[in-house]
């Protein structure tokens, strides 16, 4: 499996990715709507931009292998928060797969920290 590792890593981080980079965008494309909802949850609106930065930001790092240990740690981070935050009422099955999928994430994320972003990244090339 040694041979194939470089082309998994690229592949697992393109995966990790994606529903950051498709969450960013749509927070551009709902803005409006993306504040009201983190403002129903006492989140302040005025986040908005912070939270699309890190999702595209740390979505495109991931994605190209660019400073991907600090940006696995920040989606990491980023993840747990949204589960407490948004998707905490465990007695519904739909929040509790929310809540359980942002945990999955972070623990993707937290490997790819430890393990590093592969010999197909930019971080490799430096």
């Amino acid at each position: 499996m040694t041979a194939l590792d470089p082309y998994f890593k690229a592949l697992g981080r393109a995966l990790l990715s994606i529903i950051f980079l498709w969450a960013g965008f749509g927070k551009i494309a709902g803005y409006a709507g993306s504040q009201g909802y983190m403002e129903k949850f006492g989140v302040p609106g005025e986040l908005l931009p912070l939270v699309i930065l890190t999702e595209l930001g740390g979505g495109l790092a991931i994605l190209v292998g660019w400073q991907t240990r600090l940006a696995a740690l920040a989606l990491a981070g980023f993840c747990v928060l949204s589960a407490v935050i948004f998707h905490n009422d465990l007695g519904t099955k739909a929040q509790l797969i929310q809540f359980l999928k942002n945990f999955g994430l972070a623990g993707g994320f937290l490997v790819l920290a430890a393990s590093g972003p592969g010999a197909l990244s930019l971080d490799e090339r430096r």
